[in-house]
């Protein structure tokens, strides 16, 4: 696998070829990765809706989302968070801070995108009927609690997210075969789902069906029988409550993330004129 120097070296061009890509393209891979989060999100949902234990239901979900990250990257779609490690290219000057925030801006419209399609295409599927509504019910608890953090939480939860996905970015380019990607990617996204930390295109999926949900009488229901408050679950809270300091805190453990590594394993000069 490539060293850590030898890493930085290969992305500073990586993140150069992403802030050159045409906006067509960059925006299609990123409605796509914001599917593929998404479906991790409803798989993790589906297999922990059903858990009354909460340390075994998270678990459960560190185990089967770190497959959505690995077929990110294995299509080479483009994922806002990872796209944080473009810091990167922009201390090492091969791209500019403009560049760098216009594709994050367009991959970040595109995630959402995908992100709002998917949960549309979920809930209205009836994907959500499982054991008498009980997944519907899960689902809005889980985006119900999202929505009600403290605005200082959303950020320190959402900087220890984004270090772990962008070490795992790392783990994953920096293997040239498959088991080795996957291998290099579970264990930093296991310990961000399992730790509860907030990723802001997951909580696009997570809090976007659960808006949904709560829009359908019968999953509505099923979530108040469970004791759930829906008050928290609106758009409002969702922009402003959830999305906004998580964002916030993902922008900075990614871009500090590439900086310490780019301080810390960059090619140096000297270390060029020994080899």
């Amino acid at each position: 696998m490539l060293s850590p120097t030898e890493f930085v070296t290969m992305y500073q061009d990586l993140g150069r070829k992403k802030t050159n890509s045409p906006c067509l393209r960059v925006f299609l891979l990123a409605i796509f990765a914001g599917f593929l989060i998404a479906m991790g999100g409803m798989v993790a949902n589906t297999a922990a809706y059903a858990q009354t234990n909460m340390s075994v239901a998270r678990v459960v979900c560190g185990m089967l989302f770190p497959f959505a990250l690995t077929i990110v990257i294995f299509t080479g779609a483009e994922l806002f968070t990872g796209n944080c490690l473009i810091a990167i290219s922009v201390l090492e000057r091969t791209t500019t801070p403009v560049a760098m925030l216009k594709n994050l801006i367009v991959v970040y419209i595109g995630n959402f995108i995908g992100s709002l399609l998917s949960g549309a295409m979920v809930v209205y599927s009836g994907q959500l009927n499982l054991s008498d509504h009980l997944l519907a019910a899960y689902t809005i608890k889980v985006a119900v609690s999202k929505c009600s953090l403290p605005f200082g939480q959303a950020v320190v939860l959402g900087i220890l997210c984004n270090v772990l996905v962008c070490i795992a970015v790392m783990g994953g380019l920096s293997e040239k075969n498959a088991i080795g990607r996957f291998v290099g990617i579970i264990a930093p996204i296991s310990f961000f789902v399992i730790g509860g930390f907030e990723h802001c295109v997951a909580n696009m999926y997570y809090i976007i069906a659960g808006l949904f949900a709560v829009e359908i009488p019968q999953y509505a229901q099923a979530a108040v029988t469970l004791g759930v408050d829906i008050s928290a679950l609106n758009w409002s809270n969702f922009f402003f409550v959830n999305l906004l300091p998580v964002t916030i805190g993902n922008v900075i453990g990614g871009c500090g993330l590439g900086g310490f590594l780019w301080l810390c394993h960059r090619q140096r000069s000297s270390e060029l004129v020994t080899q």
